[in-house]
């Protein structure tokens, strides 16, 4: 059988984030695929290709934010239009996978959901999913498929490895995880940035989804610069709180960041009213004009899944894409 590095690639995109498939296009040196979606009287979604794809090697891109369900639905339907149109692998790109908090039974009778969305993918024909930075790592075994997981982590340091330079060198700056469960998250964080770490003991209602509680600081945070990593801020409620936690203990200054930017409701109006020097996301999900702030920054993560994206279509290593910088090799985009 032809490898896929002897095949021809093209990438296509559903109507979520068109301008970071775009930008993924760019640095792949591609044009994006053609197609049409269209909705019927009724609002069933169709999909038309505008071009042919039989044995080529394509990629769909599309993040399942917000109208969650709409895009969703949106995927799967151009998932099974190019199977059907007889492409040789289908490779979902997933950006931001949705669902994905929604990955264990934390009460009796609830459902798996980020199970039932892997499911879903390989029914309709994908092949392979690229995504960054899943809710929880164990949704990678949800699916039966290869998974290549990325993470963001690297770049938000980088911007802060950036501004904060002189702090960084005189010590004055410490990581800070939102909850119990980032920890992992932020000590990664921490040791990009050889800085220090903090947890913020976060209690969450077990009532009500997005509610918390913050409880306690562990760690010294007194007349330092605190960056809160985390990633996904949804609400905003929680970062929020913990960043004012942070400015109760005496930090000198509180900053945050994470990999997907949810802003749903009015999270983008706590983030304009927060303590916090700057919000940092990535653009795994769009960020639409009524969600801008001046305190709110979005870092392009396109360059990293064109990378990934040209190393899954020559059967290369994606792995190296975790490594520092120095190791690898030249003629890469990183």
């Amino acid at each position: 059988m032809m490898d896929a590095s002897a095949r021809g690639i093209k990438i296509f995109s559903g109507s979520a984030h068109e301008k970071f498939a775009k930008d993924i296009c760019e640095s792949l040196s591609l044009s994006l695929s053609e197609r049409q979606i269209f909705r019927f009287s009724d609002g069933e979604i169709g999909v038309s290709l505008q071009e042919g794809v039989r044995g080529l090697d394509l990629f769909v891109i599309q993040p399942t934010c917000e109208p969650v369900n709409e895009n969703l639905m949106e995927l799967l339907i151009i998932i099974d239009a190019l199977k059907r149109a007889s492409a040789w692998r289908v490779n979902v790109v997933l950006p931001y996978f949705g669902y994905a908090r929604q990955d264990r039974k934390a009460r009796p009778r609830e459902p798996i959901t980020s199970k039932l969305v892997a499911n879903l993918l390989e029914k309709a024909g994908a092949d392979r999913v690229v995504t960054a930075d899943l809710h929880a790592a164990q949704i990678q075994g949800f699916f039966d498929i290869p998974v290549d997981h990325l993470t963001g982590i690297p770049l938000l340091a980088m911007h802060f490895k950036r501004i904060l330079k002189n702090e960084l060198k005189e010590g004055r700056v410490v990581t800070v995880s939102p909850d119990i469960g980032g920890v992992v998250r932020a000590r990664s964080f921490a040791e990009l940035l050889n800085c220090d770490i903090a947890i913020v003991d976060k209690r969450r209602s077990h009532d009500k989804a997005n509610v918390s509680e913050v409880m306690n600081v562990i760690g010294d945070v007194e007349g330092k610069i605190a960056i809160l990593v985390d990633d996904i801020v949804d609400t905003g409620g929680s970062i929020v709180h913990a960043g004012d936690a942070l400015k109760e203990r005496r930090a000198s200054k509180v900053y945050a960041c994470a990999v997907h930017g949810v802003l749903s409701g009015e999270a983008a109006e706590k983030i304009g009213r927060s303590c916090f020097e700057e919000m940092v996301f990535t653009d795994t999900i769009p960020l639409s004009g009524e969600k801008r702030r001046p305190k709110i920054t979005s870092l392009s993560i396109a360059p990293l899944f064109a990378e990934a994206i040209r190393r899954v279509h020559l059967e290369q290593s994606v792995s190296i894409l975790f490594q520092p910088k120095t190791k690898r090799h030249q003629g890469e985009l990183f």
